[in-house]
Protein backbone atom coordinates (compact mmCIF):
# COMPACT_ATOMS: atom_id res chain seq x y z
CA UNK A 1 0.00 0.00 0.00
CA UNK A 2 0.82 3.27 -0.69
CA UNK A 3 3.34 5.38 2.22
CA UNK A 4 2.04 8.55 3.90
CA UNK A 5 4.04 11.02 5.25
CA UNK A 6 2.52 14.12 7.53
CA UNK A 7 4.39 16.72 9.01
CA UNK A 8 3.40 18.59 12.55
CA UNK A 9 4.55 21.70 13.20
CA UNK A 10 3.79 23.48 16.06
CA UNK A 11 1.60 20.58 17.31
CA UNK A 12 -0.87 21.52 14.23
CA UNK A 13 -2.25 18.80 12.17
CA UNK A 14 -4.54 18.48 9.04
CA UNK A 15 -7.70 16.88 9.61
CA UNK A 16 -11.30 16.40 8.64
CA UNK A 17 -14.27 18.22 9.91
CA UNK A 18 -16.24 16.67 12.07
CA UNK A 19 -19.15 14.52 9.61
CA UNK A 20 -22.40 14.08 11.34
CA UNK A 21 -25.27 11.99 9.60
CA UNK A 22 -28.84 13.64 9.71
CA UNK A 23 -30.37 10.29 10.54
CA UNK A 24 -29.13 10.00 14.23
CA UNK A 25 -30.81 13.14 14.87
CA UNK A 26 -33.62 11.46 13.54
CA UNK A 27 -32.67 8.42 15.97
CA UNK A 28 -32.72 10.97 18.99
CA UNK A 29 -36.08 12.93 18.11
CA UNK A 30 -37.91 9.52 17.80
CA UNK A 31 -36.96 7.81 21.20
CA UNK A 32 -40.42 8.44 23.41
CA UNK A 33 -40.04 9.18 27.59
CA UNK A 34 -44.08 7.71 27.01
CA UNK A 35 -43.16 4.71 25.86
CA UNK A 36 -40.38 4.19 28.42
CA UNK A 37 -42.87 5.27 31.01
CA UNK A 38 -45.38 3.02 30.48
CA UNK A 39 -43.02 -0.13 30.08
CA UNK A 40 -41.35 0.75 33.82
CA UNK A 41 -44.82 0.99 34.92
CA UNK A 42 -45.54 -2.26 33.24
CA UNK A 43 -42.17 -4.20 34.20
CA UNK A 44 -42.64 -2.77 38.20
CA UNK A 45 -46.50 -3.81 38.22
CA UNK A 46 -45.16 -7.86 37.97
CA UNK A 47 -44.77 -7.31 41.79
CA UNK A 48 -41.46 -8.89 42.07
CA UNK A 49 -39.16 -9.97 39.13
CA UNK A 50 -36.58 -11.47 41.33
CA UNK A 51 -34.72 -13.89 39.83
CA UNK A 52 -36.53 -17.26 41.81
CA UNK A 53 -39.57 -15.96 42.32
CA UNK A 54 -42.88 -17.13 40.70
CA UNK A 55 -42.39 -18.06 36.50
CA UNK A 56 -46.26 -19.89 36.33
CA UNK A 57 -48.55 -16.78 37.05
CA UNK A 58 -49.53 -14.65 34.24
CA UNK A 59 -49.33 -11.26 36.34
CA UNK A 60 -46.35 -11.87 39.19
CA UNK A 61 -43.23 -12.69 38.93
CA UNK A 62 -40.14 -13.43 36.98
CA UNK A 63 -41.62 -15.29 34.46
CA UNK A 64 -44.58 -12.88 33.34
CA UNK A 65 -41.97 -10.65 33.15
CA UNK A 66 -39.71 -12.29 30.27
CA UNK A 67 -43.00 -13.76 28.71
CA UNK A 68 -44.14 -9.86 28.02
CA UNK A 69 -40.26 -8.52 27.21
CA UNK A 70 -40.40 -11.58 24.40
CA UNK A 71 -44.16 -10.71 23.60
CA UNK A 72 -42.56 -6.37 23.36
CA UNK A 73 -40.16 -8.03 21.07
CA UNK A 74 -42.16 -9.99 19.05
CA UNK A 75 -44.67 -7.18 18.17
CA UNK A 76 -41.52 -5.29 17.32
CA UNK A 77 -40.31 -7.93 14.57
CA UNK A 78 -43.77 -7.58 13.09
CA UNK A 79 -43.80 -4.10 12.73
CA UNK A 80 -40.66 -4.87 10.91
CA UNK A 81 -40.87 -7.38 8.71
CA UNK A 82 -39.26 -9.71 10.82
CA UNK A 83 -36.05 -7.82 11.20
CA UNK A 84 -36.04 -9.13 14.91
CA UNK A 85 -35.10 -12.74 15.82
CA UNK A 86 -36.20 -13.20 19.00
CA UNK A 87 -35.85 -16.37 21.31
CA UNK A 88 -34.50 -17.24 25.22
CA UNK A 89 -31.44 -17.73 26.01
CA UNK A 90 -31.46 -20.20 29.07
CA UNK A 91 -28.84 -22.13 31.34
CA UNK A 92 -29.69 -24.01 35.19
CA UNK A 93 -28.12 -22.65 37.92
CA UNK A 94 -27.49 -25.52 40.73
CA UNK A 95 -29.09 -24.63 44.18
CA UNK A 96 -26.12 -23.88 46.31
CA UNK A 97 -24.02 -22.36 43.60
CA UNK A 98 -23.52 -19.52 45.75
CA UNK A 99 -25.16 -17.84 49.26
CA UNK A 100 -28.11 -16.28 46.57
CA UNK A 101 -29.33 -19.31 45.11
CA UNK A 102 -30.96 -21.24 47.30
CA UNK A 103 -32.86 -23.74 44.82
CA UNK A 104 -32.48 -24.85 41.67
CA UNK A 105 -33.16 -22.23 39.33
CA UNK A 106 -33.07 -21.84 35.03
CA UNK A 107 -31.60 -17.91 34.34
CA UNK A 108 -33.78 -17.18 30.93
CA UNK A 109 -32.50 -14.50 29.21
CA UNK A 110 -34.67 -12.76 25.98
CA UNK A 111 -32.50 -12.03 22.73
CA UNK A 112 -33.65 -10.12 20.48
CA UNK A 113 -31.15 -9.91 16.90
CA UNK A 114 -30.89 -7.11 14.43
CA UNK A 115 -28.96 -8.66 11.88
CA UNK A 116 -26.35 -6.60 9.78
CA UNK A 117 -26.62 -6.77 6.09
CA UNK A 118 -22.79 -6.91 5.33
CA UNK A 119 -21.91 -8.44 8.23
CA UNK A 120 -24.35 -10.46 10.44
CA UNK A 121 -21.75 -12.01 12.68
CA UNK A 122 -20.53 -8.49 13.92
CA UNK A 123 -22.15 -7.85 16.92
CA UNK A 124 -23.06 -4.60 19.01
CA UNK A 125 -25.24 -5.48 22.38
CA UNK A 126 -27.56 -3.03 24.54
CA UNK A 127 -28.68 -4.78 27.79
CA UNK A 128 -30.62 -4.22 30.66
CA UNK A 129 -31.64 -6.41 33.49
CA UNK A 130 -34.93 -8.06 34.03
CA UNK A 131 -34.85 -9.15 37.71
CA UNK A 132 -34.99 -6.83 40.65
CA UNK A 133 -34.84 -7.33 44.40
CA UNK A 134 -35.25 -5.76 47.81
CA UNK A 135 -33.22 -5.42 51.23
CA UNK A 136 -32.99 -9.32 51.94
CA UNK A 137 -31.40 -10.79 48.02
CA UNK A 138 -33.16 -14.02 49.14
CA UNK A 139 -36.41 -12.22 49.50
CA UNK A 140 -38.11 -13.59 45.87
CA UNK A 141 -41.74 -13.69 47.49
CA UNK A 142 -42.18 -9.79 48.60
CA UNK A 143 -42.90 -6.96 46.61
CA UNK A 144 -40.01 -5.43 44.55
CA UNK A 145 -40.79 -3.10 41.81
CA UNK A 146 -37.09 -1.95 40.41
CA UNK A 147 -38.48 0.21 38.96
CA UNK A 148 -35.24 2.37 38.28
CA UNK A 149 -33.01 -0.74 39.11
CA UNK A 150 -33.74 -1.76 36.60
CA UNK A 151 -36.82 -1.50 34.50
CA UNK A 152 -35.16 1.43 33.49
CA UNK A 153 -32.57 0.23 31.74
CA UNK A 154 -34.76 -2.69 30.55
CA UNK A 155 -37.43 -0.45 28.94
CA UNK A 156 -34.59 1.33 27.74
CA UNK A 157 -33.57 -1.61 25.64
CA UNK A 158 -36.92 -2.36 24.40
CA UNK A 159 -37.30 1.09 23.86
CA UNK A 160 -34.03 1.20 21.79
CA UNK A 161 -35.23 -1.84 19.57
CA UNK A 162 -38.41 0.24 18.35
CA UNK A 163 -36.53 2.98 17.06
CA UNK A 164 -33.76 1.38 15.77
CA UNK A 165 -35.81 -1.40 13.76
CA UNK A 166 -36.85 1.13 11.29
CA UNK A 167 -33.15 1.89 9.90
CA UNK A 168 -30.69 -1.45 8.04
CA UNK A 169 -27.42 -1.91 9.72
CA UNK A 170 -23.48 -3.25 8.45
CA UNK A 171 -23.15 -5.09 11.75
CA UNK A 172 -25.74 -6.98 13.84
CA UNK A 173 -27.36 -5.30 17.09
CA UNK A 174 -28.60 -7.76 19.49
CA UNK A 175 -31.25 -5.96 22.39
CA UNK A 176 -31.41 -8.00 25.14
CA UNK A 177 -32.82 -8.25 28.66
CA UNK A 178 -30.40 -10.01 31.31
CA UNK A 179 -31.64 -12.20 34.03
CA UNK A 180 -29.85 -13.23 37.13
CA UNK A 181 -27.69 -10.18 37.79
CA UNK A 182 -28.49 -9.48 41.20
CA UNK A 183 -28.15 -13.06 42.27
CA UNK A 184 -24.80 -13.19 40.94
CA UNK A 185 -24.20 -11.77 37.08
CA UNK A 186 -25.57 -15.52 35.65
CA UNK A 187 -27.54 -14.04 33.04
CA UNK A 188 -24.37 -12.33 31.49
CA UNK A 189 -22.16 -15.50 32.07
CA UNK A 190 -24.83 -17.54 30.28
CA UNK A 191 -25.06 -15.35 27.57
CA UNK A 192 -21.24 -14.43 26.85
CA UNK A 193 -20.69 -18.34 26.55
CA UNK A 194 -23.70 -18.51 24.41
CA UNK A 195 -21.53 -16.15 22.27
CA UNK A 196 -17.99 -17.88 22.41
CA UNK A 197 -20.20 -21.56 21.36
CA UNK A 198 -21.49 -19.89 18.30
CA UNK A 199 -18.36 -17.65 17.46
CA UNK A 200 -19.79 -14.15 17.47
CA UNK A 201 -17.53 -11.44 17.33
CA UNK A 202 -18.97 -9.35 19.96
CA UNK A 203 -18.09 -5.44 18.86
CA UNK A 204 -19.27 -4.23 22.56
CA UNK A 205 -21.65 -4.02 25.01
CA UNK A 206 -23.49 -1.12 26.89
CA UNK A 207 -24.96 -2.61 30.19
CA UNK A 208 -27.76 -0.06 31.38
CA UNK A 209 -28.01 -0.10 34.96
CA UNK A 210 -30.02 2.31 36.54
CA UNK A 211 -30.94 4.85 33.73
CA UNK A 212 -33.59 6.98 35.58
CA UNK A 213 -32.45 8.52 38.57
CA UNK A 214 -31.72 12.30 38.78
CA UNK A 215 -31.37 12.82 42.45
CA UNK A 216 -28.97 11.78 44.63
CA UNK A 217 -28.89 10.53 48.04
CA UNK A 218 -26.86 13.61 48.83
CA UNK A 219 -29.30 15.76 47.53
CA UNK A 220 -27.46 16.81 43.75
CA UNK A 221 -30.26 16.89 41.15
CA UNK A 222 -28.44 16.71 37.28
CA UNK A 223 -30.57 15.43 34.50
CA UNK A 224 -27.65 15.86 32.24
CA UNK A 225 -24.94 14.06 33.81
CA UNK A 226 -23.71 10.01 33.42
CA UNK A 227 -21.60 7.87 34.20
CA UNK A 228 -19.69 5.46 31.59
CA UNK A 229 -17.70 2.72 33.56
CA UNK A 230 -14.78 0.56 31.83
CA UNK A 231 -12.24 -1.29 32.74
CA UNK A 232 -8.57 -0.23 31.73
CA UNK A 233 -7.30 -3.38 30.25
CA UNK A 234 -8.78 -7.16 29.44
CA UNK A 235 -8.38 -9.70 32.22
CA UNK A 236 -7.68 -12.09 29.77
CA UNK A 237 -4.53 -10.10 28.84
CA UNK A 238 -1.54 -12.40 29.02
CA UNK A 239 1.60 -12.23 31.36
CA UNK A 240 3.49 -10.96 28.10
CA UNK A 241 1.05 -8.24 26.90
CA UNK A 242 1.27 -7.18 30.87
CA UNK A 243 4.92 -7.06 30.75
CA UNK A 244 4.96 -5.35 27.55
CA UNK A 245 3.28 -2.65 28.64
CA UNK A 246 5.45 -1.45 31.35
CA UNK A 247 7.84 -0.96 28.15
CA UNK A 248 5.29 0.72 25.42
CA UNK A 249 2.43 2.14 27.62
CA UNK A 250 -1.35 1.44 27.23
CA UNK A 251 -2.57 0.90 30.95
CA UNK A 252 -5.52 3.14 30.28
CA UNK A 253 -6.23 1.67 26.80
CA UNK A 254 -7.73 -1.93 26.77
CA UNK A 255 -10.67 -2.72 24.45
CA UNK A 256 -13.84 -1.42 26.97
CA UNK A 257 -12.27 1.98 27.77
CA UNK A 258 -11.66 2.52 23.74
CA UNK A 259 -15.48 2.03 24.05
CA UNK A 260 -15.85 3.99 26.44
CA UNK A 261 -14.16 6.88 24.90
CA UNK A 262 -16.09 6.38 21.79
CA UNK A 263 -19.25 6.77 23.51
CA UNK A 264 -17.99 10.01 25.52
CA UNK A 265 -17.40 11.35 21.71
CA UNK A 266 -20.36 10.43 20.24
CA UNK A 267 -22.51 11.63 22.89
CA UNK A 268 -20.56 15.07 22.30
CA UNK A 269 -20.96 15.15 19.21
CA UNK A 270 -24.70 14.84 18.60
CA UNK A 271 -26.30 15.63 22.11
CA UNK A 272 -23.68 18.31 23.13
CA UNK A 273 -25.93 19.27 26.08
CA UNK A 274 -25.00 15.46 27.87
CA UNK A 275 -21.98 15.49 30.07
CA UNK A 276 -20.69 11.74 29.79
CA UNK A 277 -18.43 11.69 33.10
CA UNK A 278 -15.43 8.53 32.09
CA UNK A 279 -14.98 6.70 35.35
CA UNK A 280 -12.15 4.50 35.37
CA UNK A 281 -12.50 1.51 37.00
CA UNK A 282 -14.67 -1.67 35.94
CA UNK A 283 -17.83 -0.34 38.28
CA UNK A 284 -18.84 1.24 41.57
CA UNK A 285 -16.65 0.40 44.06
CA UNK A 286 -16.79 -2.97 45.42
CA UNK A 287 -20.08 -3.66 43.58
CA UNK A 288 -20.62 -5.26 40.08
CA UNK A 289 -23.03 -5.11 36.82
CA UNK A 290 -23.71 -7.30 33.98
CA UNK A 291 -21.02 -5.89 31.51
CA UNK A 292 -18.61 -7.95 33.67
CA UNK A 293 -19.03 -11.58 32.55
CA UNK A 294 -18.54 -10.29 29.29
CA UNK A 295 -15.23 -8.46 30.19
CA UNK A 296 -14.25 -11.92 31.62
CA UNK A 297 -14.83 -13.65 28.16
CA UNK A 298 -12.44 -11.08 26.40
CA UNK A 299 -15.27 -9.12 24.97
CA UNK A 300 -15.29 -4.79 25.30
CA UNK A 301 -18.12 -3.96 27.57
CA UNK A 302 -19.01 -1.15 29.82
CA UNK A 303 -22.11 -0.01 31.99
CA UNK A 304 -23.95 3.14 31.34
CA UNK A 305 -25.96 4.55 34.50
CA UNK A 306 -26.72 7.41 36.53
CA UNK A 307 -24.23 9.88 37.54
CA UNK A 308 -25.66 10.66 40.69
CA UNK A 309 -27.45 7.59 42.56
CA UNK A 310 -30.09 7.37 45.55
CA UNK A 311 -29.54 4.24 47.64
CA UNK A 312 -32.90 5.19 49.83
CA UNK A 313 -34.54 3.55 46.55
CA UNK A 314 -32.50 0.85 45.67
CA UNK A 315 -32.05 -2.72 47.03
CA UNK A 316 -34.70 -1.47 49.48
CA UNK A 317 -37.40 -2.82 51.68
CA UNK A 318 -40.37 -0.53 50.48
CA UNK A 319 -41.55 1.24 53.56
CA UNK A 320 -41.24 4.98 55.43
CA UNK A 321 -38.84 5.56 58.26
CA UNK A 322 -38.36 8.61 59.86
CA UNK A 323 -40.18 10.43 57.11
CA UNK A 324 -38.03 8.72 54.21
CA UNK A 325 -39.18 6.83 51.40
CA UNK A 326 -37.72 3.75 51.15
CA UNK A 327 -37.80 1.71 47.88
CA UNK A 328 -37.42 1.58 44.24
CA UNK A 329 -40.87 3.07 43.31
CA UNK A 330 -41.92 4.07 39.68
CA UNK A 331 -42.86 7.83 41.45
CA UNK A 332 -38.71 8.03 41.49
CA UNK A 333 -37.84 7.36 38.32
CA UNK A 334 -37.34 10.72 36.00
CA UNK A 335 -38.60 9.09 32.45
CA UNK A 336 -37.24 12.24 30.18
CA UNK A 337 -33.50 11.29 31.73
CA UNK A 338 -34.23 7.83 31.03
CA UNK A 339 -34.93 8.85 27.13
CA UNK A 340 -31.90 10.97 27.26
CA UNK A 341 -29.53 7.68 28.53
CA UNK A 342 -31.81 5.94 26.12
CA UNK A 343 -30.94 8.08 23.30
CA UNK A 344 -27.48 7.75 24.08
CA UNK A 345 -27.27 4.21 23.80
CA UNK A 346 -29.73 4.24 20.54
CA UNK A 347 -27.16 6.93 18.55
CA UNK A 348 -24.00 4.63 19.73
CA UNK A 349 -25.50 1.27 18.42
CA UNK A 350 -26.38 2.96 15.46
CA UNK A 351 -22.73 4.77 14.82
CA UNK A 352 -20.98 1.57 15.60
CA UNK A 353 -23.33 -0.83 13.41
CA UNK A 354 -23.46 1.48 10.52
CA UNK A 355 -19.45 1.32 10.72
CA UNK A 356 -16.27 -0.59 9.58
CA UNK A 357 -14.79 -2.93 12.18
CA UNK A 358 -11.94 -1.44 13.67
CA UNK A 359 -8.61 -2.00 12.26
CA UNK A 360 -6.42 -5.00 13.40
CA UNK A 361 -2.49 -5.62 14.05
CA UNK A 362 -1.96 -2.11 14.55
CA UNK A 363 1.72 -1.57 15.06
CA UNK A 364 3.60 1.30 15.92
CA UNK A 365 7.13 2.29 15.71
CA UNK A 366 9.69 5.57 15.64
CA UNK A 367 12.34 4.55 18.50
CA UNK A 368 14.71 7.48 18.73
CA UNK A 369 13.39 9.00 16.06
CA UNK A 370 11.33 12.66 15.84
CA UNK A 371 8.59 10.15 14.09
CA UNK A 372 5.57 8.27 14.56
CA UNK A 373 5.17 5.06 12.10
CA UNK A 374 2.07 3.52 12.65
CA UNK A 375 0.60 0.41 10.34
CA UNK A 376 -2.01 -2.10 10.56
CA UNK A 377 -4.40 -4.21 8.32
CA UNK A 378 -6.54 -3.23 5.54
CA UNK A 379 -10.38 -3.04 6.64
CA UNK A 380 -12.97 -4.08 4.58
CA UNK A 381 -15.63 -1.12 3.18
CA UNK A 382 -13.05 1.38 4.84
CA UNK A 383 -12.88 4.63 2.58
CA UNK A 384 -9.91 5.63 5.03
CA UNK A 385 -8.60 5.78 8.54
CA UNK A 386 -7.77 8.68 11.34
CA UNK A 387 -4.79 8.33 12.90
CA UNK A 388 -5.21 9.59 16.70
CA UNK A 389 -3.33 10.52 18.91
CA UNK A 390 -3.15 12.24 22.49
CA UNK A 391 -1.14 13.35 25.68
CA UNK A 392 -0.22 10.03 28.14
CA UNK A 393 -2.45 11.96 30.42
CA UNK A 394 -5.50 12.72 28.23
CA UNK A 395 -8.57 10.98 29.11
CA UNK A 396 -9.93 11.23 25.73
CA UNK A 397 -8.38 11.54 21.75
CA UNK A 398 -8.27 14.82 20.75
CA UNK A 399 -6.07 15.02 17.32
CA UNK A 400 -5.98 13.06 14.53
CA UNK A 401 -4.65 13.32 10.87
CA UNK A 402 -7.26 11.41 8.36
CA UNK A 403 -5.67 9.22 5.41
CA UNK A 404 -6.65 7.59 2.56
CA UNK A 405 -5.18 4.82 -0.19
CA UNK A 406 -2.47 3.46 2.86
CA UNK A 407 -2.15 1.13 5.86
CA UNK A 408 0.50 2.55 7.21
CA UNK A 409 1.57 6.51 8.05
CA UNK A 410 4.46 8.08 9.49
CA UNK A 411 3.84 11.39 11.34
CA UNK A 412 7.27 13.52 10.90
CA UNK A 413 8.07 15.75 13.84
CA UNK A 414 5.96 14.43 16.55
CA UNK A 415 8.02 12.31 19.39
CA UNK A 416 6.81 9.08 19.67
CA UNK A 417 7.64 9.49 23.45
CA UNK A 418 5.38 11.72 24.64
CA UNK A 419 2.05 10.97 23.36
CA UNK A 420 -0.38 7.72 22.81
CA UNK A 421 -1.84 6.51 19.39
CA UNK A 422 -4.71 4.97 17.96
CA UNK A 423 -5.89 4.10 14.61
CA UNK A 424 -9.87 3.82 13.93
CA UNK A 425 -11.70 2.90 10.11
CA UNK A 426 -13.53 5.68 8.55
CA UNK A 427 -16.72 3.84 6.20
CA UNK A 428 -17.90 6.48 2.96
CA UNK A 429 -20.71 7.47 5.21
CA UNK A 430 -18.21 8.96 7.54
CA UNK A 431 -18.92 6.67 10.61
CA UNK A 432 -15.59 5.30 12.17
CA UNK A 433 -14.91 2.07 14.22
CA UNK A 434 -13.93 2.49 17.50
CA UNK A 435 -9.96 2.93 18.30
CA UNK A 436 -7.43 0.21 18.11
CA UNK A 437 -4.53 0.74 20.30
CA UNK A 438 -1.19 -0.66 19.35
CA UNK A 439 -0.86 -4.02 19.86
CA UNK A 440 2.92 -4.58 18.52
CA UNK A 441 6.06 -2.92 17.91
CA UNK A 442 7.26 -1.92 14.05
CA UNK A 443 10.75 -1.30 12.62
Amino acid sequence: MKKTITTLLLGVCVSLNAQTNPKIYDIINNISSTRIENDIKTLANFGTRHTLSDTVSSTRGIGAARRWIKKEFDNIAANCNNCLEVFYQKDLVKKGTNQRITKDVMVVNVVAIQKGTKNPNNFIIMSGDIDSRISDPNNYTDDAPGANDNASGMAGTIEAARVLSKYSFDNSIIYVGLSGEEQGLFGGKGLANYAKKKGWNIIGVFNNDMIGNIKGVDGVIDNRTFRIFSEPVPPTETERQRNARRFYGGEVDGISRQLARYVYKTTKTYMPEMNPKLIYRLDRFGRGGHHRPFNDAGFAGLRIMEAHENYTQQHQDIRTENGIEYGDRVKFVNFNYAKKLTAVNAINLASIAWAPLAPENVGIGGIVEASAKLKWDAVPNAKGYKIYFRDTTSPTWNKFIYVENTTEHTLKGIVLDNYFFGVSAVGKNGHESVVSFPTKIIR
